[in-house]
């Protein structure tokens, strides 16, 4: 797997110097090496279910993480067993696999994309997984026979970059994770925002158009519409459906391309990928600069799978735009980041959850 990317942003040079972020609250979380069981400790599961993989880790005590393996599921599948069976299926062969006593497992915690009922472990709704009002908690606490936990997956990204990653030592914090949709999470005065009913921070559903493409939501314009995999998948299809050719036709034929296959058409030169790229990163200057206006935050940070592949790309582009949509007097106080932990940064959102971390 690789490892991920570290890429912080700098300041644009006619700007005012940033405010200097805070002393960090722990030293930084590093990637360790699979490491073999200890008879003595207990086990902590955390799961990142995407639209496209099942990511699975095992921590032990020390909040290392011994075990991980991914698969691929099916985006879009008609039901709710066929996403189930993958996290089942990746659960019991991380413990067969990394020889952990079934008996020592503390807990197992898993994110969804979408509204999710984080006090019932009830996925109200995804748009882009099978699942509307999903009893994942009791499903899966009645296979495992342990607590399980469940929460909204950039919620929980952007929970463990600021307990672990890139966010150590700021307050208020707008993430943007860009994979196959388009996830929000905010941490406002030191402590994880998700709304009334645990359902707010949606920002991947803010309408930047309303008469533009049709979001997996039902609605037209989402930023999801346009900056995720999804929406760079339909806009590289419509190219291609009007005559224009394109490395990437076959990737996005049957569904959504996977980062590695964008990063290649990038770098040789497709017009109709580098146009898809163009496009995300313009809405999502855009929708970041209204967030600036709207929280005034410390840090504005983007993580996920395309942001791991590309992020000093999407960065440096973001950079280029981002000022022309908020005011430079609460800019000059905001630093913008990719996050340090790469694809794990929800696993250890997961591991803050079951700890009960503020």
């Amino acid at each position: 797997m690789a490892e991920a990317k570290k890429a912080a942003a700098k300041k644009p040079a006619a700007k005012k110097s940033a405010a200097k972020k805070p002393a960090a609250k722990k030293p930084a979380a590093k990637k360790p090496e699979t490491k073999k069981p200890e008879a003595k400790e207990s086990y902590n599961i955390c799961l990142d279910v995407g639209g496209t993989k099942v990511l699975g880790a095992i921590f032990n005590e020390k909040d290392e993480i011994i075990y991980r393996l991914k698969k691929r599921s099916k985006s879009g599948g008609s039901e709710s067993a066929d996403v189930e069976k993958v996290i089942i299926d990746v659960v019991e062969e991380m413990i067969a696999e990394s020889g952990i006593d079934r008996k020592k497992l503390n807990a197992v915690a898993s994110c969804a994309p979408g509204i999710i009922d984080q006090d019932n472990g009830i996925v109200l709704f995804t748009p882009n997984l099978p699942w509307r009002d999903y009893d994942i908690a009791g499903v899966m606490r009645k296979k495992f026979g342990v607590p399980f936990y469940v929460g909204n997956d950039v919620n929980l990204g952007v929970w463990g970059e600021y307990h672990y990653g890139a966010g150590r030592g700021y307050k208020n914090i707008v993430g943007f994770f860009v994979g196959t949709g388009m996830g929000g999470g905010l941490v406002l005065n030191g402590s994880l925002f998700t709304g009334h009913g645990c359902k707010g921070a949606e920002l991947g559903h803010i309408i930047l158009d309303p008469e533009g493409p049709l979001c997996n939501c039902g609605q037209r314009g989402c930023l999801e519409a346009f900056s995720s995999k999804q929406g760079m998948s339909a806009y590289i299809r419509q190219q291609v459906a009007r005559g224009r050719t394109s490395t990437m036709a076959e990737a996005v034929q049957d569904g959504v391309f996977r980062s590695k296959k964008l990063v290649r058409a990038f770098e040789a030169n497709d017009r109709v990928a580098m146009e898809a790229v163009d496009r995300a990163c313009h809405w999502l200057a855009v929708a970041t600069g209204s967030m600036i206006n709207t929280f005034s935050p410390d840090l504005i940070l983007y993580g996920g799978g395309v942001i791991e592949a590309m992020g000093d790309l999407f960065l440096k582009k973001i950079l280029e735009e981002v000022d022309r949509y908020c005011l430079p007097q609460i800019r000059s106080t905001v630093d913008i980041k990719v996050a340090e932990l790469g694809d794990d940064s929800i696993l250890y959102g997961d591991l803050a959850l079951i700890k009960g971390l503020k």
